[in-house]
């Protein structure tokens, strides 16, 4: 079976005449594989490989796809956010829980606030308003089924997830994406995101 983990890779350099929507990543970045299935059958979810090809978090959702409630966790089962989407309809978002030392904290540590626009969406648009805390950013929908974009309040991109292209040059299927991530977020924050992304796209 073929690999689908990561290749490092150089980050790209900033150009002056860069626009938001095209920014490069700013600062370091991190490289990881998505795969947007459990590795438990008959379960829904994901996989996030590192760089060596390791798993270093995963949602199993034993419910039907886009339950209101999933849990991330790391490699051993170990649960690092619980996310919830609101329960009524009209507030059209998703609150996630950070846990430490094996309880769940009792206000939310991020909330996703799902934008509705009429017409069909375009590339480079925002889809969601993101809040951790005082900070502000934006999901931005890229070209591809699951392709997607993280903004700061500065248009510098923090996350970029787009289709993995293997090391031999195939396109890998849909559901298998490479995510770059620099260390302005926390890595498990930023999974907990493309976990809610994942929600809105129905794939887990």
């Amino acid at each position: 079976m073929a690999k689908v983990y990561p290749q490092s890779a150089p980050s790209p350099s900033p150009s002056p005449s860069s626009s938001p929507s095209s920014s490069p990543l700013c600062s370091e970045t991190e490289t990881f594989t998505i795969w947007m299935k459990s590795l438990i059958y008959h379960t829904n979810g994901c996989t996030v490989f590192d760089s060596n090809g390791d798993i270093v978090y995963r949602v199993d959702n034993y419910d039907r796809k886009c339950s209101r409630e999933v849990f991330l966790m790391d490699l051993r089962g170990k649960v690092l956010f619980t996310i919830r989407k609101k329960k009524f309809s009209f507030l059209r978002g998703w609150e996630g829980y950070r846990w430490i030392e094996s309880e769940r904290s009792m206000n939310p540590s991020f909330r996703v606030r799902k934008l509705y626009r009429s017409g069909s969406r375009k590339r480079n648009e925002s889809i969601c308003e993101i809040s951790v805390g005082f900070e502000r950013f934006s999901l931005v929908k890229m070209d591809g089924k699951l392709a997607f974009r993280i903004i700061n309040i500065n248009g510098e991109v923090v996350a970029e997830a787009k289709r993995k292209v293997s090391s031999n040059g195939i396109l890998l299927g849909d559901d298998v994406l490479s995510l770059n991530a620099t260390s302005q977020i926390e890595r498990s924050l930023i999974m907990a995101l493309v976990t809610v992304y994942g929600l809105i796209r129905r794939q887990m």
